[in-house]
């Protein structure tokens, strides 16, 4: 139960950035790149890739449980927090 919790804590950690980035780059806050919600997207899903193997190194990939511990524990997670970040800083 502690490595599931650990494992989400990191994913939500990371998310919060990963919004906060996506925010930076679609809103067009950085001039050379403008308004590109694709990269801020691309970006996410990288982040959340690079996440996923920090984790699998630091815990284990049998203690995280494989792809099947990695789906509920760190991209749903992930995915939702992300996106409700990313939109709250949008609308902030």
């Amino acid at each position: 139960m502690e490595i599931e919790f650990k494992l989400t804590s990191l994913h939500a950690v990371t998310a919060i950035i990963a919004g906060y980035l996506a925010f930076i780059i679609s809103s067009g806050a950085i001039a050379g790149i403008g308004k590109n919600e694709v990269l801020a997207v691309i970006l996410g899903l990288v982040i959340l890739y690079v996440t996923g193997n920090i984790s699998e190194r630091l815990f284990g990939k049998e203690e995280v449980g494989g792809f099947k511990g990695w789906f509920w524990n760190g991209i749903v997670p992930f995915m939702f927090i992300w996106i409700v970040s990313w939109t709250l800083f949008l609308n902030w």
